[in-house]
């Protein structure tokens, strides 16, 4: 599953983003653990975290204090880390026992589909030295932990575009996002495989001034590739004319 986060605010809002990522958690078999890709954890280099209580980092700045007194107490699960790093071989993928958590990109989401947080959850970090293609393939290489009764989630944006916000369109994204948007949906529902081919849309460097919030589809992109499935819409829809929340889900887990 990807979801568009949007802001961290959808923590604490019902809206009808936050309403159909309850209502996913409600109609999916209980995980046995989550492996989330985080757009918030963008670094040099593939890891995951590894201890065995992951902390809440509040990775952002000027919103209400109940936004950063917001925990998420999900246990985390050194195994089920231990199995990412295994299946990347020979791809590195660090053991991560001390340094990070799980920040909003991770625990904005899952307070609603899981706002038990008493699912195991492994965050795996976005290795900025990769290319699409390498994101793909490590996403690949996770679609063994589906039949594990493991779900993978990814967290980011289709359009994450924060220079170009503009309030009037509090609620709508503007034509040239909506356009990218479009054009990733028919990629992802018809050849998720050929998700490198976006960087051609002449949107694409408004759209993805930056890859961190667009490279966490490359993974359930690989998934949707290696599995021999397409991706079915969740949810669209757009917010301050340069984002949007767009969100898919592939198959099931066992």
């Amino acid at each position: 599953m990807f979801v568009g986060h949007g802001s961290p605010m959808n923590t604490l809002e019902n809206n009808r983003y936050t309403e159909a990522w309850r209502a996913l958690g409600q109609s999916v078999p209980r995980p046995e653990g989550i492996v989330m890709v985080s757009a918030h954890w963008y670094i040099a280099h593939s890891a995951v975290t590894a201890m065995d209580q992951p902390r809440t980092i509040h990775d952002f700045y000027g919103f209400p204090p109940e936004l950063f007194a917001f925990q998420y107490p999900a246990p985390g699960a050194p195994e089920l880390a231990s199995r990412v790093a295994q299946l990347a071989e020979p791809n590195w993928v660090g053991l991560d026992a001390d340094q990070w958590g799980l920040d909003h990109g991770t625990w904005s989401v899952l307070a609603h589909v899981f706002p038990e947080a008493d699912i195991p959850v492994v965050q795996l970090s976005v290795d900025a030295s990769k290319t699409i293609e390498q994101h793909m393939a490590l996403g690949a290489s996770l679609s063994p932990l589906l039949d594990e009764g493991v779900m993978v989630m990814a967290s980011g944006n289709v359009v994450h575009n924060l220079g170009a916000l503009n309030p009037a369109l509090r609620d709508e994204a503007s034509e040239w996002a909506r356009a990218f948007d479009a054009a990733t949906t028919h990629v992802m529902t018809t050849n998720p495989g050929d998700l490198g081919s976006v960087v051609t849309h002449p949107a694409f460097d408004l759209a993805v001034p930056t890859p961190d919030h667009f490279l966490p589809l490359a993974y359930i992109a690989g998934i949707a590739d290696s599995v021999g499935e397409t991706a079915q819409v969740l949810i669209e829809g757009g917010a301050m004319g340069s984002l949007t929340m767009t969100s898919y889900t592939v198959g099931t887990f066992n």
